[in-house]
């Protein structure tokens, strides 16, 4: 026969390890130095500048 499972401690057990990976989602996003974000800050104007410098104009139509 199968074992008997409590519901409560698989429920808690699974929002106890999506807490976990949003923790360390958060360390990473903020537990960087000034230079890394304004690095990143700053690549992420570039890549919207080339992004906007290949987009179509549009022609309006009679």
């Amino acid at each position: 026969m199968d074992k008997v499972v409590n519901l409560n401690h698989v429920r808690k057990a699974r929002a106890r390890a999506e807490a976990a990976t949003e923790a360390a989602a958060n360390r990473v996003k903020h537990g960087r130095t000034g230079a890394e974000k304004t690095n990143d800050r700053r690549e992420q104007q570039r890549r919207q500048a080339l992004l906007d410098g290949a987009r179509r104009q549009e022609t309006e139509k009679p």
